[in-house]
């Protein structure tokens, strides 16, 4: 299944760009948003594409295009750094899209699903790079603490469960692969939700994913961070697809929105059009938060 850029007029809109716009994708994806925003600039446009996973990249030109286009390896947290290694001051414009490709789950080969057999890793970038992945995760903490980032990172109602099954399974031998941990799961939860259409895997997977890639920490400090690089009157505009992260951008907003900084604009996020989900289904849980920075 290829991917479909979710909101993509909607979000590309709410930049309000300029032939000559400095705009930061933090997220560069399949390339989706991007392509819309390079076709808006002119030769005094600049597009920065960031993405942490340096595949994103792999076959991607923009040398048809006006606008000068950077594409920069590196986590969307830095982008003040990111931003003065290109010799720019300021932002324009900012848009994060918090969605995955599906080549991340169906072809990383560190373990994102489920729905292939590869090693529990999870992280974005070079595994050396962090302190821990989810192989450590499961086979080396305590019962308390995997119990509790099952369910603080998913909402997930049997995380008690699960990660008592986890340290019982691992007593025999070490839990080594997507699959081995997927039918851990599934044999923690009650008989009636194991054949439900969403996998009972599905919940774990995320709160393991984001704990190693300390995604809610990184989305706050990527928040304050593009805020700061923003230039007066400019925009960051976010989309996500699940309730926890939307909490971060939604209360990360406000707070900025009620010191003055900056308004919401629109107060309420925007959703998918009904001729978009009839599309694209997958899209129903996004998410489009706007921020304007006023000083």
């Amino acid at each position: 299944m290829s991917h479909i850029t979710v909101l993509l007029k909607e979000a590309v809109d709410s930049l309000q760009l300029r032939p000559d716009s400095v705009v930061v994708d933090a997220t560069f994806g399949s390339g989706g948003h991007a392509r819309e925003i390079v076709s808006r600039l002119g030769k005094k446009g600049t597009y920065i594409g960031i993405d942490a996973d340096s595949t994103a990249f792999t076959g991607q030109s923009f040398a048809d295009q006006k606008a000068i286009v950077h594409l920069v390896n590196d986590n969307f947290q830095n982008i003040t750094q990111i931003l003065s290694s290109l010799n720019i001051e300021k932002a324009d414009a900012v848009l994060a899209d918090l969605g995955w490709r599906m080549e991340q789950f169906t072809d990383s080969g560190k373990g994102f699903s489920f729905a292939v057999d590869e090693p529990l890793i999870m992280t974005f970038g070079d595994p050396e790079l962090y302190p821990f992945t989810v192989h450590d995760i499961i086979n080396e903490w305590d019962e308390e603490t995997i119990a509790n980032i099952i369910y603080g990172y998913a909402d997930e109602r049997y995380a008690r469960r699960i990660a008592r099954n986890i340290v019982e399974r691992r007593r025999s031998a070490p839990i080594l692969s997507t699959l081995d941990l997927a039918d851990i799961v599934r044999g923690a939860v009650p008989k009636a939700e194991r054949y439900r259409k969403i996998h009972p895997a599905t919940k774990t997977f995320q709160a393991l994913r984001i704990a190693v890639n300390d995604e809610l920490g990184v989305l706050e400090r990527f928040i304050k961070n593009a805020f700061r690089a923003l230039s007066p009157g400019g925009v960051i505009s976010i989309i996500s697809f699940h309730s926890i992260e939307d909490r971060v951008v939604k209360h990360t907003f406000r707070a900025l929105a009620d010191s003055g900084q900056a308004e919401l604009t629109p107060k309420k996020p925007l959703s998918p059009s009904a001729e978009e989900l009839q599309s694209n289904p997958r899209a129903r849980s996004a998410k489009l938060r706007i921020l304007t920075k006023t000083t």
